[in-house]
């Protein structure tokens, strides 16, 4: 065997490299978000005003405040739907939201079903939007979330629980590094709020980060990493939460 030759059975001493196509995985320290003096103006009105704040990987960040906080705000900036005015937005280190759309995973209040359609048949739909095969399959990803995909109740007649799972599902499918969820307990009952903290619980892997809003401190306590309060387009406070 050569110098320059590798024996198959030895480990290598190199790093493998990522396959072609694919981002290479961030660093602990390399931020999901850097967001630098940012500001979004809707007419005369400042949603968010200089906004300086890093987003680690591997951690889940609660948005808190009033309406009109601007947390929907920069939820829909971070996922690429809203420029800034101001300032400037990067992911994964180099990133724009739009070169970055593909590693980022979106649930508005809406869930963005068809009622007419079951919960396979939805999934099955948006899967075939995704111009890469690298989809999670529509059952496993009904599976993950608890939802039975054999199931042939249309989603119209779903509870609300159930519609924000699988609305939560329909997102995984993408496999997203950055997790965003708007008001993912919106309109639920107790009991299914509750199931929606130990999904999303469950869901936490290293390297995925997520970003949610809510009015429900304390329903989100057990996940977050950390609490951000928004006021008036503004960062207020942050504080890391004590997880049990």
């Amino acid at each position: 065997m050569t110098e320059t030759e590798h024996d198959p059975s030895q480990p290598s001493s190199h790093p493998p490299s990522p396959s072609p196509g694919q981002p290479a995985p961030l660093s602990a320290t390399t931020p999901v978000a850097q967001l630098d003096d940012l500001s979004r103006l809707f007419g005369s009105f400042a949603a968010l005003r200089r906004i300086q704040y890093t987003f680690l990987p591997g951690k889940c960040y609660v948005l808190l405040g009033e309406n009109g906080a601007g947390k929907s705000t920069l939820l829909r900036i971070l996922a690429g739907l809203l420029p800034p005015s101001h300032g400037t937005i990067t992911l994964f280190g180099s990133f724009t939201p739009a070169q970055a759309c593909g590693r980022i995973g979106y649930m508005s209040h809406a869930p963005m079903l068809y009622d007419e359609l079951t919960g396979v048949e939805n999934l099955a739909y948006f899967a075939a939007l995704y111009p890469r095969s690298q989809t999670l399959a529509p059952e496993l990803a009904l599976q993950q979330v608890g939802l039975d995909p054999a199931l042939p109740r249309k989603v119209g007649q779903y509870s609300q629980g159930m519609r924000q799972r699988a609305s939560l599902a329909r997102v995984l499918m993408a496999q997203p590094e950055l997790l965003l969820l708007d008001e993912p307990f919106s309109n639920m009952d107790i009991q299914s709020a509750h199931q929606m903290v130990a999904l999303l619980d469950k869901l936490r892997q290293p390297g995925r980060t997520v970003v949610l809003t809510t009015h429900q401190r304390e329903l989100a306590l057990p996940i977050a990493d950390c609490m951000l309060t928004l006021h008036a387009g503004q960062i207020a406070s942050e504080g890391s939460a004590h997880r049990p």
